[in-house]
């Protein structure tokens, strides 16, 4: 007799991943930060020091 008592796993469906989804990893974000602050530093100097 066949053994028909296994199942199949569960198809997966791809899915394309998002922008929400890029935005949440660390390094990514560390990097956005870190040229943030530089433009924000320049604005900075450029409005008040010059």
């Amino acid at each position: 007799m066949l053994d028909t008592s296994r199942e199949r796993p569960p198809a997966t469906t791809k899915e394309p991943r998002g922008c929400l989804f890029a935005l949440s990893q660390p390094p990514l974000m560390i990097f956005l930060g870190v040229i943030g602050c530089l433009l924000l530093m320049a604005a900075v100097h450029d409005l008040f020091l010059l």
